[in-house]
């Protein structure tokens, strides 16, 4: 899809699916180093997500809102494409899920035996638990 001056292609993939692909005017990524805002124009960039709320804007105004789990973003002056491990949109979010996954994965961290395995649970704790921040913050922005 061709996109004109004031319009920045996004594409966002999750590991066996296109889950959006679209011209918008601007769209916010959360990155390990902040937030970027992502304009057509933009310089280029590679750098790592985390996870957190990636924003679309048109007509000035938030028009979607998903949740990624964490992956990468590469940024260039027509196009912005974010790589995730997972992907929801955050009126998806089911919380009663969410809060089962996190004592699931608090269980596992208990149980784990190796420092690497430590790591791997707290950092799925972490995602988690930034899934129903992501969930709370659009419940109240839409209140």
């Amino acid at each position: 899809m061709e996109t004109t001056a004031e319009l920045v292609q996004f594409e966002l993939v999750a590991p066996q699916r296109l889950v959006k692909s679209q011209a918008v005017e601007m769209v916010v990524v959360p990155c390990t180093e902040g937030d970027i805002g992502v304009l057509p124009g933009h310089a280029p960039l590679i750098a790592t997500v985390r996870p957190g709320v990636i924003e679309m804007y048109e007509n000035g105004m938030r028009t979607q809102s998903i949740f990624v789990a964490g992956g990468f973003v590469e940024v260039n002056p027509q196009r912005c494409t974010v790589l995730v491990e997972e992907a929801i949109a955050t009126g998806a979010i089911d919380r009663e899920k969410v809060e089962a996954r996190i004592a699931a994965a608090k269980q596992a961290l208990e149980d784990a035996q190796s420092e690497a395995e430590k790591a791997q649970h707290e950092s799925g704790i972490e995602m988690l638990e930034a899934m129903l921040d992501a969930m709370e913050s659009v419940v109240h922005t839409h209140q």
